[in-house]
């Protein structure tokens, strides 16, 4: 009971030094789509500073200053423009934290996560507020930033043994390490979530961090509840941002996915990051910066697009080692959703460029009937070598080799060139194809072990 007592008398004490007690007031001047223009914040104004618009009742309008001349200054609201008119009050607030710590910069913006182990179990939106009804967060020791650099490059962890995935297809022939980072590559409708959901509820690790940005609002519930299940929900925490929300909410709720899931990985936990998807990320700031004035290129999409991308990304992996030589690790599933199954538009392509490897979903798989329906000639797991041994790495070469194989001979039959039994060789080509993409196909209530999945592999290709 006291130590009850004492750990909400501290989140009490935590949120009371975060009340603002100062400010600095500015005036909106108009709003021109999702940008509203602000004058009067003088030098106090800067690039991603948090302004709270007051006037629309008792709401307060949270937004952000994304550019500025002179002194006027363009924000976008993390909420929706409704209700936002010209003369309302804009003000750049300091807390009580920050007014006694004497900081020469008191109005500066200090925005992040308090993470905590009692996040477990919880949903909540990007902001950190909880979305399943179940009340207060409880806060943890010191706050997070939503955008931090990654850790130095030469400080950081190497990759770790190999992870198991609990997918027999993914685990023999795109072998993961832990603390990797892997695409998923998918045009709608093609098994991308059924796949997710195994890859989450299957996955060996301490904690899950599941961000679900510009989901459907219906699939939301259905995912955690059905998807993931309750046993792997008690050791996750879902970061929800929906296809309703503005773009600067869907664009935090994956810095702020990011950010819980280094809390966990600086404690030396190993951390499976779903991101659902970098494509609406990506959307969201596409919105952003030509609502700025931006100028596209590829495709539309801005050029910082291409610059925050990887400012993203790398920030997942291995952490910094300990002492001891320890570290925590954020093994990420980043999904992209290709445009028109053309797997070399804007966003597919550089981020293919960024990650460990790659996952492709096809189509013509999933309409033959075997899910989940992953091209294995057209996906690769860049560390598969490096966490195989030498005779499950062959097993998986001849596999490859063999379905490559049986998709020239299966066309070959298809066009009445060739007839089985004239070839020896090609019949046993064909029927060990079969059997392999047999043996592919996975019921998503079933796990698969990686030792399991090899030792399936070994008799049909060895036989």
């Amino acid at each position: 009971m006291r130590s009850d007592f004492l750990a909400s008398l501290g989140q009490l004490n935590e949120m009371l030094a975060e009340t603002p007690v100062a400010s600095v007031a500015g005036k909106v001047r108009g709003v021109s789509g999702l940008t509203v223009e602000i004058s009067g914040l003088s030098y106090h104004a800067a690039i991603s500073q948090r302004v709270a618009i007051h006037g629309a009742g008792e709401r307060v309008i949270p937004a952000e200053i994304l550019a500025f001349s002179d002194n006027n200054q363009k924000a976008m609201t993390l909420g929706h423009t409704e209700r936002i008119r010209a003369g309302m009050e804009a003000r750049i607030e300091a807390s009580a934290r920050a007014l006694a710590s004497g900081d020469a910069e008191p109005f500066a913006d200090r925005g992040g996560l308090m993470v905590s182990d009692g996040w477990l179990g919880r949903v909540i939106d990007p902001f950190g507020a909880p979305l399943d009804g179940r009340g207060y967060l409880p806060a943890g020791a010191s706050r997070r930033l939503l955008r931090a650099a990654p850790p130095t490059a030469t400080a950081r962890a190497r990759l770790g043994g190999r992870l198991d995935l609990g997918v027999r297809v993914l685990n023999t022939f795109t072998t993961a390490a832990i603390g990797q980072r892997l695409g998923l590559f998918a045009a709608s409708g093609v098994g991308k979530s059924t796949l997710l959901s195994m890859v989450a509820r299957h996955t060996e690790c301490d904690v899950v961090v599941l961000a679900l940005i510009g989901e459907r609002g219906r699939e939301v519930r259905e995912f955690i509840e059905e998807h993931l299940g309750a046993a792997k929900m008690a050791r996750s925490v879902v970061v929800v941002a929906t296809s309703d929300a503005p773009p600067l909410a869907r664009r935090e709720s994956a810095h702020a996915a990011m950010a819980i899931a280094e809390h966990f990985r600086d404690e030396g936990r190993s951390v499976l990051l779903v991101m659902d998807s970098v494509t609406r990320y990506c959307q969201s700031l596409r919105e952003i910066a030509l609502s700025c004035g931006e100028f596209p290129a590829a495709r539309g999409y801005p050029a910082s697009v291409f610059t925050e991308l990887p400012r993203l990304l790398e920030r997942a992996g291995p952490g910094v080692a300990g002492a001891d030589g320890r570290a925590g690790f954020i093994t990420g599933i980043f999904t992209v959703l290709v445009d028109g199954d053309d797997h070399d538009e804007p966003i597919a392509d550089a981020v293919r460029g960024i990650l460990d490897g790659h996952i492709v979903l096809d189509r013509r798989i999933a309409e033959g009937g075997r899910y989940p329906p992953v091209d294995v000639a057209r996906s690769l797991s860049r560390t598969m070598a490096q966490v195989t041994p030498p005779d499950e790495m062959a097993l998986a070469q001849r596999g490859r080799a063999i379905l490559a194989r049986h998709a020239e001979l299966t066309r070959l039959l298809e066009m009445g060139v060739y007839e089985m039994g004239r070839n020896g060789e090609f019949d046993r080509i064909l029927e060990k194809g079969r059997a392999i993409e047999a043996l592919l196909s996975q019921n998503s209530e079933e796990r698969v072990a990686i030792e399991d999945g090899f030792r399936d592999l070994a008799a049909i290709v060895t036989e």
